[in-house]
Formats: structure tokens, sequence, C-alpha cells
């Protein structure tokens, strides 16, 4: 294995992934954290799935959107994490060029699906707040059923033109990655050719699939809001609030590193490299850790199956 940067190539067999430039002889320590978030989300989020499917009071709508978020966090994690520790531990950091493209494809997809059911959830919250008497007739298992196809394709569709772009330009200069995954500017930015249409069409996506869902969730709370404000009494609006407070959590997990990471990918040149992939790699983990933590707090009937889980076990 050589890691020359000068070799002459038009499609090479394999990229080498530096994980986090600069920071090498801290990978060991960097590990450390990484695992533990990796194991957390893990956990968390197959907590929450057998809570869901063990309880049939739970299989309604929102433990359905739940659901959907804690298998895509599981996917989004796994597709970069595995190969991230061996980085990290074993110095492997050879990966082929068809498995970096399904990287790509991976970690680009699921980050849209994840957006998508956030919007999916911001629906849910908007018929039970403001059309509460319907939302069993609104939001069927037909209907839940029919968006999960539908973000699973919209994600799917969109995110194709990535690995495709980048499999068409002819690599002469370097195979090597500067970065923990195949993120796909980080990959295409290696091409010794005008690579402007797969960052415009990078730049379209983030701002049509991103942009699209924060406006459907700013309509759906602009809604909410109205109704909470029409409502009589201030506990009234309070405990009708709370039940929207851990989506909103999630929302801000998501969203803020997801924009900050991608417009310092594409912009922030003068942000130091390792801050710009470590920023990276949190959008990555944080959310599918803190999710699960957040909803199993936050919600009164996981927080409810969860101790009686623990409680039995007990006894």
């Amino acid at each position: 294995m050589s890691d020359s940067n000068t070799t002459d190539f038009t499609n090479p067999s394999t990229f080498i992934l530096l994980g986090i430039p600069g920071l090498e002889a801290a990978h060991i320590w960097i590990s450390i954290p990484f695992c533990t978030m990796y194991a957390i989300a893990l956990l968390g989020n197959f907590t929450i799935l057998f809570i869901v499917k063990r309880e049939p009071s739970l299989h309604e709508p929102m433990f359905f959107f739940l659901c959907m978020l804690a298998i895509t966090d599981l996917l989004i994690s796994t597709s970069t994490m595995p190969k991230m520790l061996s980085i990290f531990w074993f110095n492997s950091r050879e990966i082929s060029f068809s498995a970096c493209l399904t990287q790509m494809y991976l970690v680009h997809s699921f980050s849209a699906m994840e957006s998508g059911i956030l919007v999916a959830m911001a629906f849910d919250r908007y018929v039970a707040i403001c059309h509460s008497l319907r939302h069993s007739t609104i939001l069927t298992n037909s209907v839940v059923a029919k968006i999960g196809l539908a973000l699973v394709l919209r994600s799917g569709i969109l995110t194709l033109p990535y690995p495709f772009l980048a499999r068409h330009w002819p690599y002469c200069r370097t195979n090597i990655i500067p970065h923990s995954y195949c993120r796909h500017i980080a990959v295409v930015n290696l091409a010794c050719a005008d690579i402007r249409i797969s960052s415009y069409y990078g730049l379209f996506n983030l701002v049509s699939v991103i942009g699209m869902d924060v406006f459907f969730i700013a309509v759906s709370y602009t809604q909410i809001l109205r109704a909470i404000f029409r409502l009589p009494t201030k506990d009234a609006r309070i405990k009708t609030f709370g039940t929207c407070i851990s989506h909103l959590c999630a929302i801000l997990i998501l969203y803020i590193p997801d924009f900050f990471s991608s417009l310092t990918q594409r912009f922030g040149h003068n942000v130091p490299l390792h801050l710009r992939i470590l920023f990276a790699n949190v959008y990555l983990l944080v959310p599918p850790m803190l999710h699960p933590i957040i909803y199993g707090v936050r919600t009164k009937q996981i927080r409810d199956r969860l101790l009686h889980l623990f409680s039995h076990k007990e006894t």
C-alpha cells in the first residue's frame, strides 16, 4: 500500500482515509469518546425499537415515526463508525473505490431521510394539536407507511447523483482523502477536473432538502403556536407545548451541526481542517446518541415502559 499522492490513475482501486489530519497522534484518545457515543447510540435506539415493538399501546403514528428515526440513526452511524474506528485503532486506512462511493451514498441518503422524518414528526404534532379529534383518521397506519416510503424514495433518488458524478470524474492527482469517511465534497475535491457540477448539485441538495424541510417544520410550528396561544389557560398552553419539546430538541441537535458542517466544508477555508472533520463526525454521532435519550426522558409513555422493564427485571 502506497500513500503516494502523485499516482497516475483515472479511477483508483482504493482510496486512503486519513482519519483526522493533524491529530493522527491522538487517534486512540479520540476513539474513546467516539466509541462511547456510538455504543450509547446503539443501545438507546435499539431500546426505543424494543419498547415500541413490545408495547401495543405505543403503536401509534408518533412512535412509528420515532422508530423510523431510531432506525435511520442506527444506519447513519453504522455506515461510518466501524471503518472510522478501524482507522483510529488499527491504522486501517484503505477503502475500495466502490465501498467509498457506497458509503458516500448511504451517509447522504440517511441524512436526508433523517431530516424528512423530523418533518413527518412535525406534521404529526400539528395534527395532534390542531386537529386532535381527527388525528386517528388523518394519520392512519396506511398513511404513516406511505409517508415512510415517500421519505425513503426522496432521499434515495436525490442522493443518487452523488456517487454517479463522483465515479465520472478522473482522479489523476491523489487517492488520499483528508477525512475520516467518504463525504461527497471531500472525495470529489480530489478529482483533476472541473467539479462545479458536483459542488453545485451538493449545494442544491442541501438547500432544497434541508431548506424545504426547515420551511415545512416552521409552517407546522407556526400553526401549532397559534393553536396553543388560543388555549384558555396558561397551564393548558404549557402542557400542550410540552408535547413538542422533544421534537424541537431533536431538530436543533440535527440541523445546527448539519448546517455548520456543510457550510464549513464548502466555504470555511479559514477553519482548520481537523476542526471541520471533527464537526462532520459530531453531526453523524451526536444526534443518534441524543435522540433516544431525549425521547426516553421527555416522553412519558416510553419512560414509564422503560422503568417498568427495569423494575420487572429486578423482581
